[in-house]
C-alpha cells in the first residue's frame, strides 16, 4: 500500500486579485492562485499511481503537476486547503473512483481519493485568513484548514 499527494495547477493562469475571493475587497493589495491537491492511498507501484495521475487527474496541455507534497508555490502568506466534508455528495471525487473502477488495471487499485482546492494567498503585508475563510469555506459543506508560509497549521 503506498501513500501519494499531487497537486495540480494550471499552466495558464496567474496570480488574481483577492477581491475576487470575497465579499467586501481588502484594503490592502493581495493576489491569490488556486491549485487542486489530490491525496491517494493505492494498492499497486508508485510508478502505475503516478501513471493514474497523469492519465486521469491532469489535463497534459492545460496543468503542470507536483508529486513532491510540498507547496507548489513560494513566497505565499498562507494557504488555504478546503475540501468536501467526510459522507458528503463529492461529485468529482465520485466520476474518479468510479472511472477507475471500469478500468482494467486490475495490478492498481484506488483505496481512497481526498480531494482538496488550495488557495494561495500573496501579500507585501500583513494579511489575516479569516476573512478568506469566511467567504471561501462553507461550514455546512466544507472542512478545511490553513497553513501559514513556515508551514505551521494556524487554522
Amino acid at each position: 500500500m503506498g501513500f501519494l499527494t499531487v497537486e495540480v495547477v494550471g499552466k495558464f493562469e496567474s496570480e488574481q486579485d483577492t477581491s475576487k475571493l470575497l465579499y467586501a475587497p481588502l484594503e490592502q493589495t493581495a493576489a491569490f492562485r488556486k491549485s487542486r491537491v489530490y491525496q491517494i492511498k493505492y494498492d499497486g507501484t508508485e510508478d502505475q499511481a503516478n501513471s493514474f495521475v497523469l492519465r486521469s487527474l491532469v489535463d497534459q496541455y492545460a496543468d503542470e503537476v507536483s508529486f513532491s507534497g510540498a507547496p507548489y508555490f513560494k513566497n505565499f502568506k498562507f494557504f488555504i486547503d478546503y475540501g468536501m466534508k467526510p459522507g458528503a455528495l463529492d461529485l468529482e471525487r465520485e466520476a474518479i473512483v468510479s472511472s477507475q473502477k471500469d478500468s482494467n488495471a486490475s495490478e492498481f487499485k484506488l483505496l481512497s481519493l481526498e480531494l482538496s482546492q488550495r488557495i494561495y494567498i500573496f501579500s507585501d503585508t500583513e494579511i489575516g485568513s479569516e476573512l478568506f475563510v469566511r467567504d471561501v469555506c462553507n461550514p455546512a459543506i466544507h472542512v478545511w484548514s490553513v497553513t501559514d508560509a513556515d508551514g505551521r497549521k494556524v487554522a
